[in-house]
């Protein structure tokens, strides 16, 4: 079935949505959000009824339905402001405005999965992550594992680097033994994520690999062993785990790939590859030859947001870490980059972080702290995000939410080179926590003289 409003059109079955002809990215819960939404469209969705349908009944707070719902406005083209289409009745729920057509969706030909045409795999990297297997005797593991599944799918959407394959096809692998490069062209993707569960008594362990579908090589592995005190805390723990390990690791795998292609035959998404390769490498050089490679990236694809947030990391490491840019003129320039990423994707977290980063040299904390919290609200597991939300947060004397926010960064992305800088900052706050908090023995009389001891 597909739904066609406005200048959209949704197709259940292909999990896609076109918004003027241009395919829109959606992390799988917006699109369920928004496919509920239209399938009920004839009446009022209560709050109980999203919890309910989308989120199978697990606790969800406010913010993240907000966002969820903010999302999946943004998508159609519609606002809170507005409420073209997705109206918000006060003290009611959620209803589907729009007028909507319903149409069949046409018969594709059957394609053999030995073709390697099958599906073109999308310019920047593409993941699927396939259901994890049960390798216990106990069967109510099987939900543990497709939790973990799907949690590190909906992380993972989060990154707007990423194109992630939905649960609805992954899920469809569940039980079958595949080659991954059948799973590659069958999707279309360049990255295939499969794991298993073992349970021994009360403690489990889960295995994750990372495989580059076109080669088979192993892009990244790694062993998770925990107590199986309580299920959904360990769930949420191994799928963050998971999460922030892989986006790093994808990062690394496609600038390795772009170093491999000549200058001269770089597209927009490689080029912005050898940007941040060049960025995390030290020397002025490398950062000469991130600006230049950033900027490449700019000019081949003026609408790929990603390139103007590298651009504006190169200009302000070049200004700040070598001096070789007057610092209020690149803040400009940088903050300028910036925004523009912004107003192509405000749905990018990166972005955000970015532009907190130039606000705080500025010295507007406030706005910094407002631009680090939305990266925060668009995806939680954002090292650099949480890096500057901390800094932010101990130069204006809330010591203790900022060493949390540092280490939570720090624990995130541990090979950060920014991390260096983290480092420094957390036990500053730590000395300045120390020298403020009053003594344990605190006497009543606070007008006493304090008695030092040489």
């Amino acid at each position: 079935m597909r739904f066609a409003f406005g200048d959209c059109l949704l197709d259940a079955d292909r999990r896609e949505l076109r918004r003027g002809g241009a395919a829109v990215a959606l992390e799988p819960q917006v699109f369920d959000l928004l496919l509920y939404l239209l399938a009920n469209r004839d009446r009022v969705v209560s709050k109980d009824d999203l919890i309910a349908e989308v989120w199978h009944g697990r606790i969800v707070s406010d913010s993240t339905l907000t966002s969820r719902i903010n999302a999946a406005r943004a998508a159609v083209g519609d606002s809170g402001a507005a409420q073209l289409m997705i109206r918000t009745i006060a003290r009611k729920g959620l209803r589907f405005a729009a007028e909507v057509t319903e149409q069949d969706a046409p018969r594709e030909p059957h394609k053999s999965p030995a073709d390697p045409s099958l599906v073109v795999p999308p310019d920047k990297p593409s993941v699927a992550v396939l259901p994890f297997a049960n390798m216990s005797s106990d069967p109510e593991q099987e939900y543990f594992a497709d939790g973990i599944a799907e949690d590190v799918i909906t992380a993972l959407s989060r990154y707007p680097s990423l194109f992630v394959i939905a649960r609805n096809s992954t899920f469809t692998y569940k039980g079958r033994v595949v080659e991954i490069r059948q799973v590659g062209h069958e999707l279309g993707v360049r990255y295939v994520l499969e794991g298993s569960l073992r349970k021994s008594g009360n403690r489990i362990r889960v295995t994750a690999q990372l495989i580059e579908a076109e080669t088979g090589n192993h892009v990244w592995a790694e062993r998770y062993d925990r107590e199986l005190a309580d299920i959904f805390a360990v769930q949420d723990e191994i799928s963050e785990a998971v999460t922030t390990a892989m986006a790093p690791a994808i990062g690394e795998a496609e600038r390795r790939r772009a170093m491999r292609k000549p200058p001269n035959s770089l597209d927009a998404w490689a080029a912005f590859q050898r940007g941040l390769w060049h960025l995390e490498k030290e020397g002025a050089e490398n950062q000469n030859l991130a600006e230049v490679f950033c900027q490449r990236a700019v000019d081949l694809d003026p609408n790929f947001a990603g390139s103007y947030v590298g651009l504006a990391h190169a200009i302000v490491v070049r200004s700040v870490v070598y001096g070789l840019r007057d610092l209020p003129e690149a803040l400009d320039v940088a903050e300028r980059s910036v925004r523009r990423a912004i107003a192509l994707d405000s749905t990018d977290a990166d972005a955000r972080a970015c532009l907190a980063v130039a606000l705080r040299m500025r010295g507007d904390a406030s706005g910094s702290l407002t631009e680090a919290e939305k990266a925060l609200m668009l995806n939680p597991n954002l090292a650099s995000a949480h890096g500057v939300r901390g800094a932010v947060l101990v130069f204006t004397g809330r010591w203790q939410e900022g060493i949390e926010a540092l280490e939570k960064s720090i624990r995130l992305d541990p090979r950060d080179p920014r991390a260096a800088g983290r480092l420094v900052q957390k036990p500053w706050a730590c000395i300045s926590l120390a020298i403020t908090k009053p003594p344990l023995n605190t006497p009543k009389d606070q007008s006493a003289p304090i008695r030092i001891i040489r």
